[in-house]
């Protein structure tokens, strides 16, 4: 549902991998699946849309990418536990932060969360006294008013030493004071901020999407023609079975030849000659025994293959 994002492509890799251990993934498909693979790969390197943010979780991490060199030296605390909260924990553990805090109203389901993010439940009460040791802040409860207030973040700065902290309100109405976007050191970022991110990223996937089609056509296209040659695979095994026939009888005959004395130049010879004849026999039998537009059809398939020869040698 999301342009550009690669929960499908890991699920599908995840099903190859599945398909290959039980046995059941067979040539054709293991071919379109390397090929899927590859072409995803190429989408995303060549283009733009898996480059932006697409979703307030996502967003949130960009920004604090740009604050900080490394969410990994940060500590993060999660004001609330509901589904935004768990949607931004998931992109930020993914970034193994420092330390993770859950802050909820209800301390059991903030050990819950907390225990599925490996994090530290506190409570809401506690977010006072502990905020200034966290980097990021974020929050989204249902508070109908402010629980982040201007003093509390002037405070929280100064112990910090005037090290910069990010807070992200996802809250609406909002859990942040409007004022504290005013205090130096502090990024404050709201969900309409976030939405404008969102929507700039959404466009810039769409403006991606032509030229992503366009490498996918050209996959299908290239995994199809591979696809047409196995049509041929029975035909070209039965010649090379009847060739390789054709061989041995004339090989056996060759030494057969040498073994009565006969001089090898002249069992060289009829050896070539005898093979020549054999090989000729099918597609001169073939001409003769057509007529008309499958004549002019075989003459020009014969002829573009014995040009094909002339130039590989």
């Amino acid at each position: 549902m999301v342009l550009g994002e690669p929960q499908i492509l890991g699920q599908m890799k995840q099903a190859a991998k599945t398909a290959e251990r039980a046995g059941t993934l067979g040539t054709v498909l293991h071919k379109l699946f390397q090929r899927t693979f590859s072409v995803a790969k190429e989408v995303r390197s060549r283009t733009d849309i898996g480059t932006s943010s697409v979703s307030m979780a996502a967003a949130a991490v960009r920004i604090a990418e740009r604050i900080y060199p490394s969410i990994a030296e940060q500590s993060v605390l999660f004001v609330g536990a509901g589904e935004m909260i768990e949607l931004c924990a998931a992109h930020f553990v993914a970034r193994s932060p420092r330390h993770v805090v859950f802050a909820n109203r209800t301390l059991e389901r903030g050990r819950e969360i907390a225990h599925r993010f490996s994090g530290e439940p506190i409570a809401l009460e506690e977010v006072p006294s502990v905020i200034a040791n966290h980097d990021i802040i974020i929050t989204s409860t249902g508070s109908p008013l402010p629980l982040i207030g201007k003093g509390l973040i002037e405070r929280a700065i100064k112990v910090r030493r005037h090290r910069p902290m990010l807070i992200v309100d996802l809250a609406v109405p909002r859990d942040v004071e409007p004022e504290v976007s005013r205090l130096n050191d502090v990024f404050l970022y709201t969900v309409d901020d976030l939405g404008r991110i969102v929507k700039e990223g959404m466009d810039m996937r769409g403006a991606a999407v032509s030229a992503a089609e366009s490498i996918i056509s050209e996959g299908v296209s290239d995994f199809m023609r591979w696809l047409s040659s196995r049509e041929a695979v029975p035909a070209i095994r039965a010649l090379r079975e009847q060739a390789e026939g054709v061989r041995k009888i004339e090989v056996e005959r060759a030494m057969r030849a040498l073994a009565r004395g006969e001089p090898p130049e002249t069992v060289l010879e009829a050896l070539s000659h005898g093979l020549t004849n054999k090989f000729l026999h099918g597609p001169t039998h073939a001409l003769h025994g057509t007529q008309g537009e499958d004549r002019e059809r075989l003459v020009s398939m014969l002829s573009r293959f014995y040009l094909s020869q002339r130039r590989s040698r």
